[in-house]
């Protein structure tokens, strides 16, 4: 049974490498030359599990990655599978598959006790292999700007959090480094067409209210409060979670939570655009200080001639389109990375299909 005291997973896995699976790795080969870490998939990787994230794919586990000419990773796979204790800090080492896909192409794993083999969750591969899978293309041979915009900001997450607990190989940490964040005229683009969302459907608040329609401007209203948050972390180089941590990594703006969370909880469609309006502004003067683009007025106006107070968003992404000096990102229809126009959790889970998308939107441009 698990131990009584929760020990966050990233914790448990360093552990679990260097009191269990390092040693034992070198009892039976030797010294091999590894890198060892806990990244990829999985609350721990962004800081968020909690005691409720124990019930599946969570527990002693971590990516062990050998050198693409190691012709041994089965023999360490089968060697740890024997070897390994069957409890680890209070935490089976063995994964019971249930079969029910709730995280993606895999049957979810659930700790349970064994008396044979365990069914161990250290994933023996390569670098190149890894990043394949993750992203669709190998940082370690640069990153483009369509690599850029096809990777959703999850699997960028995923990428650069977590720990590394031995780079024996010397690649895995600078490759995470190079993917910190955009470079600058990508970051404009994305920004820019973040803003361009917002510009989209700002004026809908009101005009759904307008006629009656409550529940519309509600719906409407909680669609610019995720392009709000996700902006606002954006314009902190913090790649956005999904939405299941999402809200957790926004906690730290502890000045617009309170307002975004009176947008939701507004009874009508005026009082929602006066919450819209104090986090508009105090967004948009975030945006005018990271200096980026040239200044944009950040108070609110009036949409046209009607009665509905609006940004005009649009006007921040001119004006970060216009700062862009990279002709290859200049050129780029203003769609933004790929997790910006699709909303499919199965699409958004397959590198493959990503790049397929996001290259197209590209090319029909």
């Amino acid at each position: 049974m698990a131990a009584d005291r929760f020990l966050p997973g990233l914790e448990l896995s360093e552990r679990f490498y260097r009191e269990a699976v390092e040693p034992l790795v070198h009892e039976h080969f030797g010294p091999v030359p590894h890198s060892a870490a806990r990244i990829g998939s999985g609350s721990e990787v962004l800081g968020f599990d909690t005691t409720r994230s124990a019930d599946h794919e969570w527990g002693p586990r971590l990516q062990l990655f050998l050198d693409p000419e190691d012709t041994r990773a089965d023999d360490v796979r089968a060697a740890l599978a024997e070897h390994l204790p069957k409890i680890f800090l209070g935490w089976p080492t063995h994964f019971a598959t249930t079969g029910d896909g709730t995280t993606g192409d895999e049957a979810a794993g659930v700790m349970a006790p064994t008396s044979g083999p365990v069914d161990h969750r250290v994933e023996i591969t390569d670098l190149g292999s890894w990043f394949d899978r993750q992203l669709g293309f190998d940082p370690r041979a640069g990153v483009t700007a369509a690599d850029w915009l096809a990777a959703p900001t999850q699997r960028l997450l995923e990428t650069t959090a977590g720990a590394v607990f031995h780079d024996g190989l010397g690649q895995l940490t600078p490759a995470r480094a190079e993917l910190r964040w955009y470079p600058d005229d990508v970051w404009r683009h994305v920004l820019a067409c973040q803003w361009l969302r917002i510009s989209q459907e700002e004026a809908f608040v009101g005009r759904c209210g307008e006629v009656g329609d409550e529940l519309g401007s509600a719906v409407v209203a909680a669609r610019l409060v995720r392009d709000l948050m996700r902006l606002r972390l954006l314009l902190d180089r913090r790649y956005p979670p999904y939405s299941k941590w999402l809200g957790s990594a926004f906690a730290r703006y502890a000045e617009l939570v309170p307002v975004l969370r009176a947008v939701l909880a507004a009874g009508n469609w005026r009082e929602r655009e006066e919450h819209l309006v104090v986090a508009y502004e105090h967004v948009a003067r975030v945006c005018d200080g990271l200096g980026l683009a040239e200044p944009v007025d950040p108070a609110v106006r009036w949409y046209h001639d009607r009665p509905f107070r609006v940004l005009r968003a649009d006007r921040f992404t001119r004006a970060l389109a216009a700062a862009v000096t990279d002709p290859e990102v200049a050129a780029l229809p203003l769609v933004g990375a790929v997790d910006q126009f699709v909303d499919s959790t199965d699409v958004l889970s397959h590198p493959a299909r990503l790049r397929g998308l996001a290259f197209r939107a590209v090319a029909a441009h």
